[in-house]
């Protein structure tokens, strides 16, 4: 069970894009959990609900703090490529990134032995983290 998280730092535009590759059965599974509701992500029975729960869901489970302030993610779009969900999210009016603190325990409540990737670029500078049910927060340092 893996998952992986893009982050990259878009200077000119002052905002971070955010990237999510995750498999759409394993988030059905963690939505039927959370929510008691059977979802159809990635089928063409597919309902507005049901991405507006995945939309709750990964607000919930996934934050990131920029220089140390909690920013809301802003939902772009998902698209389906196999059986990975990818969806899209930015945070706007980020004029520096010193650092990222990052949270994420996506479908670790499900899954024990899930592994989410973080994979960050800012500025040039190139840094992961691997988050797991054990380790569910980390810092990355930007200079």
């Amino acid at each position: 069970y893996v998952a992986i998280y893009k982050i990259d730092y878009v200077s000119d535009k002052k905002m971070l894009q955010i990237t999510t590759h995750i498999f759409i059965d394993d988030m059905n599974t963690a939505l039927f959990k959370k929510y008691k509701k059977n979802t159809q992500l990635g089928e063409t029975s597919e309902t507005a609900e049901d991405v507006e729960l995945m939309k709750k869901y990964i607000t919930e489970h996934f934050s990131i703090q920029i220089n140390g302030q909690k920013r809301p993610l802003f939902f772009h779009s998902k698209e389906f490529e196999n059986n990975v969900l990818i969806c899209y999210f930015s945070i706007k009016e980020v004029t520096k990134v010193k650092t990222l603190t990052i949270n994420n325990t996506i479908l670790t409540e499900v899954f024990p032995e899930q592994q989410n990737i973080i994979q960050t670029n800012v500025s040039g500078k190139k840094q992961s983290l691997l988050f797991s049910e054990e380790t569910i927060s980390g810092k990355l340092k930007y200079d």
